[in-house]
């Protein structure tokens, strides 16, 4: 795949399947942070509001979703415990539906934890 200048050319880059997997999690993403700007980092699209909040990627077998920093690992280990999970980064499984409810949880716990770290700054 070639470097995607927006999130819609990444997403189209995909299989069908992967396509509406990766627009579900956008969509759920901008539903949680409509304020955060969307980019392409890392070759993959990320949004920030306050720094950088996270990003996501579509894989062969998963959808890696990055959360910046580990903190949202540890703070949702027991929700988690069902996916592979590394210290930055955790997998859902292509074949399975994407756990909405788990990621709105986790978008809000990271828009608040970069709202802090601004609060703390200024």
């Amino acid at each position: 795949m070639k470097k995607p200048k927006s999130v819609d050319e990444y997403i189209s880059g995909f299989p069908k399947k992967t396509q509406e997997l990766l627009e579900q999690m956008r969509a759920v993403i901008i539903e949680v942070a409509p304020k955060a700007e969307e980019v392409i980092s890392y070759n993959m699209p990320g949004y920030k509001i306050n720094g950088m909040l996270l990003w996501f990627a579509g894989f062969k077998n998963h959808i890696g979703f990055y959360p910046r920093g580990s903190s949202v690992i540890i703070a949702f280990k027991k929700e988690l415990a069902g996916y592979k999970t590394s210290k930055g980064a955790i997998q859902f499984p292509k074949d399975k539906p994407l756990p909405i409810a788990l990621i709105k949880k986790m978008v809000k716990f990271r828009v608040t934890e970069n709202l802090q770290e601004a609060k703390k700054k200024s």
